[in-house]
């Protein structure tokens, strides 16, 4: 953002940028989150994970919505949560703003108050805080707007509205909790590049909540991958992308993933089932190749590709512009094809094939 806001409302007001420092534990029944979360100013960083992982909560405590059990949380040097030594500030003076999945934009209220109701909040007056408003509104693009209440609002038109009244208060920790999730798919387009500008200008620590690998590869700088409350990857995208560490992350890059003990370049699963590769390791490791790198045949092939399986196809669903095809046999594994590789093959459900893998397309690290 090119400008910064006239009003810094006392409230908010921080003397030092050291960013997120938390340990999150929350223990529910029998659910318990054990979580350390860390992040410098100007970072964002996405919580990804299946359902029931943990993300929601981990958001809620960092918003104060959810009391700590044990753990701390850490804001700029300052202690927020601290359950040992019985501090808890109240969410409503925390430096955090939040846009929630659902926008949560009060009815009754202009685009213009609703993004005043911060700033007001904080102590400024009734046009001190609409002037930052309409500075908020201007920014992302909705001059023309700010008398219009939610419901004469597009799903886009609301997003913006609610991450304006979010940045409003000049938070110093930004929550997003699946800010793209009420969005059809050709707006989420539009709205996924507008928010990665207006993250990326962001001069505090953001923190957002995704089921979408596509969301968080383009919005985080870091993806921090939670399973059954705990940490199991974290990493830039690339490097979560390249090397995923459980089948959860390989499903959400795509990718088929194995783990078995390296001798050279040959790679020994648990069934004794061997993956030819190009790396030369020793010890445990993890293998994974695209379902585009596998080819299937009617036949056994005549082939230069170092790995072969016999396989029996169990499924075919539609992937974009191609055919998933879901294989098991002595290596469970999925493959992309075209629809006229499909139909030339005959593949249904119970069809045998053999399925190559050149070495080239397998990609080995250390377990």
């Amino acid at each position: 953002m090119s400008t910064r806001p006239t009003h810094t409302p006392p409230a908010v007001r921080q003397t030092t940028a050291e960013g997120l420092d938390a340990h999150l534990v929350v223990a529910r029944g029998d659910f318990r989150l054990d979580l350390r979360l860390a992040a410098a100013p100007g970072e964002v960083v996405a919580l990804l994970g299946p359902n029931g992982a943990g993300k929601t909560t981990a958001l809620r405590a960092l918003a104060g919505l959810t009391p700590l059990t044990a753990g701390s949380l850490r804001l700029d040097g300052r202690a927020l949560e601290d359950p040992e030594r019985r501090i808890a500030t109240p969410p409503e003076v925390r430096p955090v703003g939040v846009v929630f999945q659902d926008y949560l934009l009060f009815p009754h209220l202009t685009a213009l108050d609703n993004v005043a109701f911060g700033p007001r909040c904080h102590g400024l007056s009734k046009a001190e805080a609409r002037a930052e408003a309409a500075d908020w509104l201007a920014r992302m693009g909705l001059e023309a707007h700010t008398g219009a209440k939610p419901r004469r609002l597009s799903g886009g038109q609301a997003q913006r509205v609610a991450l304006a009244r979010a940045l409003a208060t000049r938070p110093r920790l930004l929550l997003l909790d699946e800010p793209l999730a009420a969005l059809d798919a050709r707006t989420r387009l539009g709205i996924r590049a507008q928010l990665r500008r207006h993250l990326a200008d962001f001069e505090a620590v953001a923190v957002l909540v995704t089921h979408d690998p596509l969301d968080a590869m383009v919005l985080a700088d870091r993806l921090v991958v939670v399973e059954h409350g705990r940490v199991v990857q974290e990493g830039t995208p690339a490097e979560v992308s390249r090397r995923p560490r459980t089948d959860y992350i390989a499903s959400l890059v795509g990718l088929n993933l194995y783990q078995g003990r390296a001798d050279g370049h040959t790679v020994t699963l648990d069934g004794g089932t061997a993956i030819t590769t190009t790396e030369d390791l020793t010890g445990p490791v993890f293998v994974a190749f695209p379902p585009s790198a596998v080819t299937l045949h009617r036949d056994r092939p005549d082939t230069s590709a170092r790995n072969v399986w016999r396989a029996e196809v169990t499924g075919l669903e539609s992937h974009g512009d191609q055919i998933r095809v879901e294989l098991t046999g002595e290596l469970p594994l999925l493959a992309d094809l075209t629809t006229v590789a499909v139909a030339e093959l005959g593949l249904q459900p119970g069809r045998t094939v053999w399925a190559t893998l050149k070495a080239a397309q397998t990609h080995a690290y250390p377990a």
